[in-house]
């Protein structure tokens, strides 16, 4: 099982300010990088403080400049809110400036707030993203491409420059496919794409629905599933002691406040601020379906994942803890928990707040 940091956004008050915000993010990236970490994810997201990345493809193109080797994951762009005819064009770019790192996660949309003030609502965002997904591939696969759907109405065109070959044939990076419910799971590996997904702060049940769901449709998928891949995300955290994993859980349970507020619940949102509302679960609950923990508890509670198949754990850190605490759990993950699992042997850099 490899593993992926996620830079994940997380900005409690206007007074940290985007570039401390964003910097903070390389850094992790660059640690990452030397730790010997597979991958890093970025996310799109807008006009609120947290997974708050409106620049992602940019902003892929930054870390492979300051990193070496380093896998780059889109989790994810969001298809919805973009010109399929414009987006192509940037991904094959994309992929040429990340000198082929780019993995191209794509999405339609979690949040009402964020998708309804950008001008698709959630209730359509299903029927744009399906469409805008076909007209996606055509782009980036075939020479000469027409289009007369319910969104996309255009004579014939072809993106330039070409893009490189990818997965089967196809043109541009891997594309993997987000999606939470079991049977969407099952689908879209069928259909023959890697797949991005997460219990959010569900249990482990919910995590082995997802995960089958993932092999039945791999396994349907003929020669095409041989290669397809399982990338899981969940918030972890490499704690240094009890203490400080008890007070690591109560920053994760009032983070989980206000995704809960945007995701599924009411938007209150202010000033790009989301209130955080009180949890319907118990912290107790949070406690025992995250994984922050000290790095021998941690092996032993990611163990079902890799057993299960699970190929990349993905780890979102950001979720209100310092950035030292974050990169000394970061660092304390590669040494103490990644060895279990991967062959790749972390060195010990030095890191800077």
């Amino acid at each position: 099982m490899d593993f992926c940091i996620q830079l994940s956004a997380y900005y409690p008050d206007h007074r940290l300010g985007g570039r401390r915000l964003y910097q903070n993010m390389l850094d992790q990236a660059v640690l990452a990088d030397r730790l010997g970490f597979d991958a890093v994810s970025i996310t799109e997201h807008h006009l609120i403080n947290i997974l708050l990345m409106p620049a992602p493809l940019p902003f892929a193109v930054k870390i492979a400049g300051v990193t070496g080797r380093v896998k780059i994951i889109t989790s994810v762009v969001v298809l919805p809110l973009h010109d399929m005819r414009v987006l192509a064009g940037q991904l094959v770019c994309t992929d040429l400036f990340t000198d082929g790192r780019l993995l191209l996660g794509v999405g339609r949309g979690a949040f009402a707030f964020e998708m309804e003030r950008m001008g698709v609502p959630l209730a359509d965002s299903r029927e744009k993203f399906d469409e805008s997904l076909a007209v996606l591939q055509a782009l980036l696969s075939e020479d000469e491409v027409s289009w007369d759907g319910k969104y996309y109405r255009f004579a014939s065109l072809t993106i330039m420059p070409r893009p490189a070959t990818g997965d089967g044939g196809a043109g541009g990076p891997p594309m993997m496919l987000s999606a939470l419910r079991p049977q969407a799971i099952y689908h879209c590996a069928r259909r023959g794409f890697h797949i991005q997904t997460t219990p959010l702060s569900g249990d482990r049940r919910r995590m082995r629905e997802q995960v089958e769901a993932f092999h039945r449709g791999r396994a349907e998928a003929g020669a095409r599933g041989d290669a397809l891949t399982l990338s899981l995300s969940r918030v972890a955290f490499a704690a240094a002691g009890e203490t400080d994993a008890r007070a690591k859980t109560e920053l994760a349970h009032h983070y989980y406040g206000q995704f809960d507020n945007v995701f599924g619940g009411p938007g209150l949102v202010e000033r790009g601020l989301i209130a955080p509302l009180p949890r319907r679960v118990p912290i107790e609950e949070t406690a025992r379906n995250l994984h922050i923990c000290t790095a021998p508890e941690m092996v032993e509670q990611l163990a079902p994942y890799a057993e299960a198949g699970v190929d990349r754990f993905i780890l979102n850190v950001n979720f209100g803890a310092g950035q030292t605490e974050t990169l000394e759990s970061i660092q304390r993950f590669a040494e103490e928990v990644m060895p279990h699992f991967t062959a790749a042997q972390p060195s010990s850099p030095a890191h800077s707040a």
